[in-house]
């Protein structure tokens, strides 16, 4: 007989990892104990040598699904006389190294059981085992038990204390386990946020989309719009409201053979779409996709996503109302965060949605949809975000603590500690107070669960970014000023693990330059901690500054100005044509006479 400790760290909290060790200790005939700690799992084995060493093998080589083991620590031990195999309660927090588990979609077993009538979970929509479900959103911190996610507030009725305490179930240790006697509710209110009496609330919303209403509805990490993306007026009210003039809106499909009918689907998109992190995936539109022209004006391609909690499955499959497809955008107005609270979204959106499907399990953490594509033979992200965030990028070498406060537009925010640099989920244009107080949240929230106290604080270089600022106001560590450009390639660099110098091509519009203009094209020879501005694209005027971002054909007319000079308005282009005469004079004098056009 041998004992070995073994610790394990990576994304071993959330998913499942104790019940499947308890499961493979029992199956290999082996006493001892697991527990969940600070630092990952801590497993005691004790058995026959060849038990012991087949036991140790099968943790690495067939974990849960969900799970990412990154370390494993392995030793002798002395004997603890144990007579069984038992998981442990937690122990206390001390210096935290485990990683935690992103949202994932709801599991297929899951799946089978919200839609058979034979089940005490028939259609409910909080239905989750180990294997899937709502994780980082709900984590207030770690170790990973109930009493420190949104679940504390839910006591588990017997039926569900009893599987949680069966070895043989598979939801024996499931943290969220929940059933409609004892776990969260939904429920239906009208744009008001008046509670409105419906026997299935998820059956009446679906009723509603139905004819052609927009629906609040509260997802895993936040809410979203919804609208029937067959309906033209839905659409164009949609639109209207948000304050969305031509950005595509997202879709969700009910599975992957409806998707199939709107978009061009290969087999990577496919496996990308069906994964346990259901992002939106950019695929090009199928010609007789049947979806109304504002889902996606003057774009090529819709960004789809399928089902990925067990309420968005019930709204599809749900009484009559049969949906090729929904909107379903992020619950905001266009440049604020995303809404998670009931109140705070009935205040929100009250001038968006007709009515809101809420329920009362809190989002501890806003997490928008990420979404990606396939291109150039792998996943390239747009937006990394829900299903990806906090997993952490794997760096080649350890670096100290550092915190990242990231740029204005589309920010996210890093953390590192040792080889990983954790990502925050999307944050947005940190341009109000709304998204700065969303950046600080995240900040504290991130710092506490993955035990980092930053030594240093890097910003973008521009002194008026509001990130810059946040960075500035911490009271402690060391702040550092990063060029914009520098910043991504140091980032793509560190992404696919290569060591300086490289060429490193930055086309990225607008950077806060080292001498002081706008940099936007740029050839950089760049190391990690420095870089040399090889070449970049000749300046050109940018008039009304700002302005030009959310106005393109402002910079447009100011590069054929310099190309061109007088002759400009001789080119044949559709563009010429459409402008506005004297807003048009008035943006090339702003350029010709270099007011309010920095170069």
């Amino acid at each position: 007989m041998i004992s070995r400790k073994l610790y394990i760290n990576g994304i071993v909290q959330g998913v499942g990892f104790r019940p499947h060790v308890y499961q493979l200790a029992r199956r290999h005939g082996l006493t001892g104990e697991v527990a969940n700690t600070s630092s990952g799992v801590r497993i005691h084995v004790e058995g026959a040598p060849e038990s012991v060493s087949a036991f140790c093998r099968e943790i690495e080589a067939a974990p849960p699904p969900l799970a990412v083991i990154t370390e494993v620590r392995s030793s002798d031990a002395p004997r603890g006389g144990f007579t069984d195999f038992v998981i442990v309660p937690s122990a206390g927090r001390t210096r935290t190294r485990t990683l935690i588990s992103p949202d994932t979609a709801v599991c297929d077993d899951c799946l089978r059981e919200l839609f058979d009538p034979e089940d005490r979970r028939y259609r409910y929509p909080f239905i989750n085992s180990p294997n899937g479900g709502p994780r980082y959103t709900i984590i207030e911190d770690i170790p990973y038990d109930r009493p420190k996610t949104a679940m504390a507030e839910f006591v588990m009725c017997p039926a569900c204390q009893s599987e949680y305490d069966n070895p043989a179930d598979r939801r024996f240790h499931a943290q969220p386990n929940a059933c409609p006697a004892c776990g969260p509710q939904v429920a239906l209110q009208d744009g008001a946020g008046r509670a409105v009496a419906a026997p299935d609330p998820i059956a009446a919303a679906a009723a509603l989309l139905r004819e052609g209403q927009i629906l609040a509805v509260k997802g895993l990490g936040g809410f979203h719009l919804a609208a029937d993306a067959e309906n033209a007026d839905a659409v164009a009210r949609l639109r209207r409201r948000k304050r969305r003039e031509e950005k595509p809106f997202a879709l969700m499909a009910p599975d992957l053979e409806a998707a199939r009918r709107i978009v061009r689907i290969g087999t990577e998109e496919a496996e990308i779409l069906t994964s346990s992190r259901r992002p939106i995936v950019l695929m090009e539109k199928r010609p007789g996709h049947g979806l109304v022209h504002g889902v996606a004006p003057g774009s090529r391609t819709f960004g789809v996503m399928l089902p990925y909690t067990p309420l968005h499955h019930l709204l599809f499959r749900t009484g009559a109302a049969h949906f090729t497809a929904l909107v379903m955008t992020s619950g905001n107005i266009s440049d604020e965060p995303i809404a998670i609270d009931n109140d705070e979204a009935v205040e929100r959106l009250s001038s968006i949605a007709d009515a809101f499907l809420v329920h009362n399990r809190d989002i501890y953490l806003r997490a928008d949809d990420a979404i990606v594509r396939h291109a150039a033979g792998g996943l390239r992200f747009i937006r990394r975000s829900r299903g990806y965030a906090p997993a952490p990028v794997i760096l080649h070498r350890p670096v100290p603590q550092v915190l990242a406060c990231g740029a204005s537009l589309k920010n996210v925010v890093c953390l590192t500690k040792g080889k990983h640099a954790f990502l925050s989920q999307h944050i947005g244009d940190v341009e109000n107070l709304e998204t700065y107080r969303f950046l600080d949240t995240t900040v504290r929230h991130l710092e506490r669960i993955l035990d980092i106290t930053p030594e240093r604080i890097a910003h973008d270089a521009h002194p008026d970014y509001l990130s810059t600022r946040y960075a500035l106001l911490r009271e402690k560590g060391t702040k550092i000023a990063v060029q914009h450009h520098h910043a991504h390639i140091a980032a793509a660099m560190a992404e696919n693990g290569i060591d300086g110098p490289v060429i490193g091509l930055a086309f990225d519009g607008t950077g806060y330059g080292e001498d002081g203009a706008v940099w936007g094209g740029e050839v950089l020879i760049a190391e990690y901690r420095h870089f040399r501005r090889a070449a970049h694209l000749a300046y050109v005027p940018m008039p009304g500054g700002d302005a030009a971002v959310r106005e393109p054909w402002r910079m447009a007319l100011a590069y054929l100005d310099d190309a061109y000079g007088g002759d400009l308005f001789r080119i044949d282009l559709p563009m010429m044509g459409a402008l506005d005469a004297a807003r048009a004079a008035a943006v090339l004098a702003m350029a010709r006479k270099g007011v309010n056009a920095p170069p």
